[in-house]
């Protein structure tokens, strides 16, 4: 059985909150009205009571030998319940009597004058319950010898304050019902984007991210990301963080792909290094037996010839192997400044005696700055060697190959380009890749033995460890590798 949380949600403990101060702040303002309301009543029963007692002392001292003499009670104006007495020089009350309605004033019992006992004749106002008549103020006060005390009855005031207590505490409970209400409904108004940006969060809780489905997440909507509302604010965060998961899980992804291409990549290059490297090895396999055997069907040289050119093919493809793993590897390559217009010039001169049937040309830009880069010599004469190779082993005889040099302070391009027959534009994006063999579309020269399809892949990591790129287009008549190094005025330092 599943167990309800007993927690409280925000809506109520917001409500509760806002009741509670609503009550406290209604029970302040009924306790501080009441009692600025009771004090004004009470001021005003205070002067009353002076009042009284001074008009009593001035009747008493009509008589002042007399102290028991209360005919100053039986004049008009004396309010009802009204009481009076008289005190000797200790304060002893020697008589007493109260006013009553259409009555002659009635002597107060000994109950009730016990009551009246050690008040002081100092004007002050005392608060005292008088057996049988209830709360009264009372005042004492004196003058040429003669001392009095008066009292009115609080009984009217009391029931003043209590009336007033009670339409306090009425109004109080009305407000609070009518305030609770109001506050409730802004309160829920108020959350509901809160509990919007929640469903959000629910929503792509139950999203499977690791089977590849955080693309196109709910997002909260525009109108609950005002950065000017706590709620909005939250929305807002919720949104980036969606976008940040959604660039997080795209970024693995991409590199889940880029490493499963890597894998494949790596994958086809065993099986053709295999493949590259079982030929020779079956050849010479093939003379090595037919010699043992001392068979007539084949010369010695001619065997001896075909073990060298298999194994001079063999050991130029491991090396070509090395050179492409120490690259990857990233080790440092020697750093001096080389003359790239004295290299490519060099190259192209070897090109024409290794090509006789092409038509070789040198074309040099010269005109802001040297041709001088930093970096390895030997490499950069590999790279530009293989450049011309590539083209010399894909075109027919008689292709025009023009290597042009071109120099400025931040940077030295190096473009070799012929006019043979071009390359198929599927093949121009892996055309750097290893293995990369161009053999179905571009002719080769009869005799030439082909290539490995290791010597662009070569060119684009000698390149890349000077920190420079490379680049090819090509179209029909028109087929042109593109090397770019930074110069020695930028300054570059190879990694």
């Amino acid at each position: 059985m599943t167990r309800r949380p007993r927690g409280r949600s925000l809506r109520t403990r917001l409500s509760l909150l806002i009741t509670a101060t609503l009550v406290v702040v209604c029970a302040a303002t009924a306790l501080t009205s009441v009692l600025l309301q009771r004090a004004y009543l009470m001021g005003e029963l205070d002067d009353r009571v002076s009042n009284a007692v001074q008009r009593s002392l001035d009747g008493a001292r009509l008589h002042p030998d007399d102290t028991a003499d209360l005919s100053f009670l039986t004049e008009n104006g004396h309010p009802t319940g009204m009481l009076a007495a008289r005190l000797d020089a200790h304060g002893t009350v020697v008589s007493a009597a109260i006013v009553g309605q259409d009555a002659p004033p009635r002597n107060l019992t000994d109950a009730q004058r016990a009551a009246l006992r050690d008040i002081a004749t100092d004007g002050s106002e005392h608060t005292r319950a008088v057996p049988g008549l209830g709360p009264y103020r009372l005042a004492a006060a004196q003058s040429d010898g003669v001392r009095v005390l008066t009292g009115l009855p609080m009984e009217d005031v009391q029931n003043m304050i209590s009336g007033l207590v009670e339409a306090e505490a009425g109004v109080a409970a009305a407000g609070l019902v009518v305030a609770g209400g109001i506050c409730a409904a802004v309160v829920r108004r108020q959350l509901r984007p809160l509990g919007r940006v929640a469903a959000t969060a629910v929503e792509i809780s139950r999203v499977p991210l690791d089977r590849g489905g955080a693309t196109g997440l709910t997002r909260v909507p525009a109108r609950d990301t005002d950065p000017g509302s706590e709620a909005g604010q939250v929305g807002a965060a919720l949104n980036r963080m969606i976008d940040h998961v959604e660039s997080s899980l795209a970024e693995r992804r991409r590199g889940e792909e880029q490493m499963r291409r890597s894998e494949e990549r790596m994958r086809r290059f065993l099986a053709d290094a295999s493949h590259e490297l079982r030929t020779p090895l079956a050849s010479i396999a093939g003379y090595a037996e037919l010699m043992n055997r001392g068979t007539d069907r084949i010369e010695p040289v001619l065997a001896w010839r075909r073990v060298s050119v298999e194994s001079a093919r063999m050991t130029g493809l491991v090396e070509d192997l090395l050179l492409l793993a120490r690259l990857d590897e990233g080790r440092p390559l020697e750093s001096a400044e080389v003359d790239l217009a004295a290299v490519v010039a060099e190259a192209v001169w070897e090109a024409r005696a290794a090509g006789p049937g092409h038509e070789w040309r040198l074309a040099l830009q010269l005109d802001e700055a040297p041709a001088l880069v930093v970096g390895d010599e030997t490499r950069l004469q590999q790279a530009v060697a293989h450049l011309l190779a590539n083209a010399r082993m894909h075109t027919p005889v008689g292709t025009t190959v023009v290597a042009e040099v071109e120099a400025t302070r931040e940077r030295c391009v190096v473009r070799v380009r012929d006019d043979g027959p071009g390359m198929p534009a599927e093949l121009l994006p892996r055309v750097f890749e290893r293995f990369t063999r161009a053999d179905t579309s571009r002719a080769r020269t009869t005799g030439n033995g082909g290539g490995s399809g290791l010597g662009l892949a070569i060119v684009t990591a000698i390149v890349e460890a000077h920190g420079g790129r490379t680049d090819v287009r090509s179209e029909p008549g028109r087929t042109e590798f593109t090397v770019e190094l930074p110069g020695v005025g930028d300054r570059a330092v190879m990694q």
